[in-house]
């Protein structure tokens, strides 16, 4: 609820972000960290087809000759597996992508991001009570204040208590 899945977004789906890398996969993990499952999201990710292969190794074969001499970006969203070995498996084929590529995981679970890292992790904090009231005030009255609407403010700073500064709890 902090906002990670929704910010690896907005560096997705960036406009700058799609002429800087040639390809781009994103893959919604959760509980399940199937290695073959995930290969074969992001190979059919990458070239817009159906797979029909169920082999890890010959999924990995097609998914190098896909990212060779590519600049990829790939996001893995909400991971939760904290085996190495697993991560170890699935991460073959990204050497095969040139300097560069770039592979943005979101996680709650600072055990994830350790073993799967290679640069610092960034952990997202809760909005400050003004930050909240801002964005409860940008989603509710399509402003980032309560100008013009002061009997609600006090009604913003209740339900801004309750969400305990959580973006998504906020903008729902």
């Amino acid at each position: 609820g902090v906002g990670k899945t929704t910010l690896a977004q907005l560096v997705y789906n960036d406009s700058s972000i799609g002429d800087y890398f040639d390809l781009k996969a994103w893959v919604c993990v959760s509980n399940e960290f199937d290695v073959i499952k995930i290969t074969k999201t992001i190979l059919e990710s990458v070239t817009f087809q159906y797979c029909d292969i169920h082999d890890l190794n010959l999924l990995q074969v097609k998914l190098k000759e896909k990212l060779s001499s590519k600049k990829f970006l790939l996001v893995l969203d909400d991971v939760w597996n904290e085996n190495y070995d697993d991560w170890t498996k699935l991460r073959s084929p990204f050497d095969a992508g040139i300097t560069g590529s770039k592979i943005i995981v979101t996680t709650r679970n600072s055990n994830v991001s350790s073993i799967m890292r290679t640069v610092a992790d960034h952990s997202l904090q809760i909005l400050s009570d003004n930050d909240s009231l801002c964005m409860l005030a940008h989603h509710a009255l399509e402003r980032g204040d309560f100008t013009g609407h002061l009997d609600l403010k006090e009604i913003g700073m209740e339900i801004v208590k309750k969400c305990g500064g959580l973006p998504l709890a906020l903008s729902t």
